[in-house]
C-alpha cells in the first residue's frame, strides 16, 4: 500500500526543487531543476516562468500517476519580492519581474512624500526603500510605467499564491509574503496600508497560511495549501520544535538574523541600519536584520589567498586557536581592526589593508573571522530588546560549519545557548510542516539537528 505523502515545490532563485515528505515529516524523495533565465519585456533578466508553470503542472500529473506515493498535498514555497499579474480570466499579463530590476527613484519618492516621508513610510511598512525588491513599488512601477498593461489587471498574486494558483485557480493571499518588505503591509495598524486604497489598487485579503484547497486533478482528489514565502518557512520549523525563546541566524552570502520574540515596534534608526520585519506562519512579527557576511568573508579570503599563495579552501583548514584570539583582541583593542573601517555600523573595507603585519595565514585569517564576527553580534544586537527574553541562537547555513565563527559568537553571548543546527530542505519542510494540522494529521516531533557549542574555560 502506497504511504501518504506531501509534495512541496520549492522556487528559490537558483534552484528549484520538488520535495515529497511522509505525514512524519521523514524525506521520502528530492528532485532539483535549473531554469535558464530569460528577458522580460524590457530586455532585463527574469525568471523563465513559462518553464517553470510547466515543469509544476506536469510534475503535479506525474505525482497524481505515481505507483511509489500516494500524494494528497501539494504546497508551495518560493523567494518574495515577485508578483504576478492577472487578467480577468485569470491569464497572467507580464513577465515575473526581477526584483533587481532597476527603478526610476522618482516613483517610490512621491508615495514617501505623501505618506509622512521616506523615514515615516518605511517605518510604519517595516519596509527599508529597496526600489523592486519592495513589491508593492513594483505594483507602482507598473501603473506608472505600463499604464496599458495595467488597466487590464484584475488579481494582484506574490509568487506562492501565484504557483497554488496554478493548480486551484483560487485568488487569495497570506501574511508571509505581504510581510516581508514588500511596503505594503502597517505594521502598526496590522493591515494593508491605506495608501493601496489611495490609488485604486485592490489586493486580496490575507487568510491564514496553512489553507487548503480541494482540487481533482485526473480523477484524484488532492489538497492545495496557498504558499509561503521561504523565509518565514525556513523559520517554521523552529517555532513548531524549539524548547525556548530564540534568535535565528541564516548564514550564507548574506547572513539574515530573525528573532520572532522581539515585540518592540521597528524604528527609523533600525531601518537605516538595514532591519525589517517579516510575518511569521503565526501571523506575528519577525524583527529581522542582515550583514553581507558572506560576501566579506569571500572578499577576504582572495586576498588572503593571493597575499600567502594558498589553495582557495585553504581556509577551511584553519583550527580555532583561543590564544591566538586573546592576542589579537589585545593588539586590536578598541576600536581597532585590521580589515574594515573602524566605528559601530561601519562594513567597508579598509581603503589600505596591511596583510604584511600578520605572521601567517593563521593569525590574519583569526583575526579576519574576529571582526566580521564582531560586525554580525552588531547586527544581531540591533534585534535584541530591552527586555530580552531569548535563551539560544540557532545557526544554520554555511557558516555553522565555521569553527571559528561558531566559538567567536559563542564568547559574544555567554549569557544565551548556542547551538549549530542542520535541518536539510528546512524551507520545503517549513512549507509542509504549515499544512499538516489542516491534513489533520499529528504534529510529529522535530529533529532540528542541534550541537551546542559548548566553551572550554
Amino acid at each position: 500500500m502506497k504511504e501518504k505523502a506531501i509534495a512541496i515545490f520549492d522556487v528559490g532563485k537558483t534552484n528549484k526543487k520538488l520535495v515529497i515528505f511522509d505525514y512524519r515529516l521523514n524525506l521520502l524523495h528530492e528532485e532539483e531543476k535549473r531554469f535558464t533565465e530569460e528577458t522580460d519585456d524590457d530586455g532585463f533578466e527574469c525568471d523563465n516562468i513559462n518553464a517553470i508553470e510547466k515543469w509544476i503542472k506536469e510534475s503535479v500529473k506525474n505525482l497524481v500517476r505515481s505507483s511509489k506515493f500516494d500524494i494528497t498535498a501539494i504546497n508551495f514555497a518560493t523567494y518574495g519580492a515577485t508578483l504576478a499579474y492577472l487578467d480577468e480570466y485569470g491569464k497572467r499579463l507580464t513577465p515575473v519581474y526581477n526584483y533587481l530590476k532597476p527603478i526610476d527613484e522618482r516613483i517610490p519618492e512621491k508615495l514617501y512624500r505623501r505618506y509622512g516621508g521616506q523615514d515615516e513610510f518605511c517605518r510604519r511598512t517595516a519596509s527599508p526603500a529597496l526600489g523592486m525588491l519592495n513589491s508593492g513599488i513594483q505594483i507602482l512601477w507598473l501603473k506608472t510605467v505600463k499604464p496599458e498593461v495595467f488597466s487590464r489587471v484584475r488579481h494582484i498574486l506574490h509568487f506562492p499564491q501565484y504557483l497554488a494558483n496554478l493548480i486551484t485557480g483560487k485568488i487569495c493571499s497570506e501574511h508571509t509574503s505581504i510581510g516581508c518588505h514588500t511596503a505594503l503591509w502597517d505594521f502598526d495598524n496590522m493591515k494593508y496600508h491605506t495608501w493601496l486604497d489611495d490609488a485604486g489598487i485592490t489586493l486580496p485579503d490575507p487568510i491564514p497560511v496553512g489553507s487548503l484547497s480541494e482540487v481533482i486533478i485526473e480523477g484524484k482528489r488532492l489538497m492545495a495549501g496557498i504558499g509561503i514565502h521561504d523565509s518565514s518557512a525556513s523559520l517554521a520549523p523552529y517555532l513548531a520544535a524549539s524548547r525556548g525563546k530564540f534568535i535565528l541566524l541564516s548564514t550564507g552570502t548574506w547572513c539574515i538574523n530573525m528573532n520572532p520574540f522581539n515585540y518592540e515596534k521597528l524604528t527609523a534608526d533600525q531601518l537605516d541600519r538595514d532591519c525589517l520585519c517579516y510575518l511569521s506562519v503565526n501571523r506575528q512579527p519577525v524583527k529581522s536584520s542582515r550583514i553581507f557576511l558572506g560576501y566579506m568573508h569571500e572578499t577576504a579570503v582572495s586576498m588572503l589567498n593571493n597575499h600567502f599563495r594558498t589553495t582557495d579552501d585553504f581556509y577551511k583548514g584553519v583550527k580555532y586557536d583561543g590564544e591566538l584570539v586573546k592576542i589579537l583582541r589585545t593588539k586590536y583593542a578598541g576600536d581597532k581592526r585590521a580589515f574594515f573601517d573602524s566605528g559601530p555600523g561601519s562594513r567597508e573595507f579598509k581603503e589600505r589593508i596591511d596583510l604584511y603585519d600578520f605572521k601567517s595565514y593563521d593569525e590574519a585569517y583569526h583575526q579576519l573571522m574576529i571582526e566580521l564576527c564582531d560586525l554580525t553580534c552588531e547586527s544581531i544586537k540591533l534585534i535584541i530588546p530591552e527586555n530580552d527574553e531569548t535563551e539560544n541562537i540557532y545557526i544554520t547555513g554555511g557558516f555553522s560549519k565555521n569553527e571559528i565563527f561558531v566559538k567567536l559568537l559563542a564568547q559574544a553571548f555567554p549569557s544565551k545557548s548556542v547551538f549549530t543546527s542542520v535541518i536539510n530542505n528546512s524551507t520545503a519542510l517549513g512549507a509542509a510542516l504549515t499544512i499538516l494540522p489542516s491534513l489533520e494529521a499529528k504534529l510529529p516531533e522535530l529533529n532540528l539537528g542541534l550541537t551546542e557549542c559548548k566553551l572550554t574555560v
